[in-house]
């Protein structure tokens, strides 16, 4: 019986998340926090108590009602926020910048999350690999992790490509790349990035600093085997962004009300679940150029590779 009212829960809580109908007025009092996600259970309980928080703190600019609206992907996203079907997206800084060149979204605030709001990008080899910088990958394989991650993909990939490196898509580990390019595959995880690299599969693994720091990402053992060949500039770890068209007083109250709510308990609560955020930062001026640079380096990278 349990199973059964926790099922029945479940149902009540994504119908509050369904989308916009096509009858229905964007501007109507509904605040729509939109998030791409391949496991949408999961990320409605990460979002749904920021956006409990929120709601009633923004009902001096009309906003009475709060909504999830999950996309598979990009272009999705993209979509519902062209069409006003979403007000408000979380993401990291790749993805970000993607939505803002597909369909004019804002970013609002720099997400500080676990209390690092700022990271950067690893690559690594096996020491007796010879390797020991970025120019030696030619002719050589690397792991990224997947298509949409920011610091596992879009960044080391524009990195590479604006060493005039180009990149050469893998059908395997045993296949190999032109001389003068540079081989990538997908390992879907980091762990799988550091094996890889470990037992020989690719030359070199690339991801986060913090995951590179992180022992369940790369194991010790694997650990005292590599050697760092590059590094990427920082950039933000994750970012708030708005639809071009919501109404600027809305805009402005819901970014007063993320950067206020590390000043209250509730606040801190809802955040923490909120993919363990910590503070909600203006956009800096280093921030923005880094924005800046990262929405260059994806644009050529779905230009020169995609």
């Amino acid at each position: 019986m349990s199973r059964i009212v926790r099922f029945a829960c479940l149902l009540l809580a994504m119908a509050f998340a369904r989308p916009l109908a096509a009858g229905d007025d964007p501007s109507s009092g509904v605040l729509v926090l939109g998030r791409i996600s391949d496991d949408p259970r999961a990320h409605y309980d990460q979002l749904k108590p920021l956006l409990d928080y929120v709601v009633p703190r923004m009902a001096e600019v009309g906003i009475r009602e709060g909504r999830i609206l999950m996309a598979k992907d990009v272009q999705q996203m993209a979509s519902y926020m062209r069409r006003g079907r979403v007000d408000w997206v979380t993401e990291t800084a790749g993805t970000a910048m993607l939505l803002k060149q597909r369909a004019g979204a804002s970013p609002m605030l720099v997400t500080e999350r676990d209390g690092t709001s700022h990271y950067h990008s690893v690559f690594f080899a096996r020491r007796d690999r010879g390797l020991r910088r970025l120019e030696d990958l030619r002719g050589r394989r690397v792991a990224f992790q997947r298509p949409t991650s920011t610091s596992a993909y879009f960044v080391p990939a524009a990195e590479l490509l604006g060493r005039s490196m180009p990149l050469e898509i893998l059908l395997s580990p045993d296949d190999q790349p032109s001389p003068q390019a540079v081989g990538y595959l997908f390992a879907r995880s980091e762990l799988n990035i550091a094996t890889w690299v470990h037992k020989g599969l690719v030359d070199v693994g690339v991801m986060s600093n913090l995951d590179w720091e992180n022992p369940r990402r790369v194991p010790t053992a694997f650990r005292r085997d590599f050697v760092v060949i590059g590094r990427t500039p920082e950039y933000p770890r994750a970012v708030e962004l708005v639809r071009s068209d919501l109404e600027p007083r809305v805009a402005a109250r819901l970014r007063e009300v993320l950067m206020r709510a590390p000043q209250d308990p509730a606040g801190r609560e809802a955040m923490q679940a909120f993919f363990e955020t910590t503070r909600f930062m203006p956009i800096d001026g280093v921030s923005a150029h880094a924005l800046e640079h990262i929405g260059n380096g994806v644009a050529k990278v779905r230009t020169d590779v995609e």
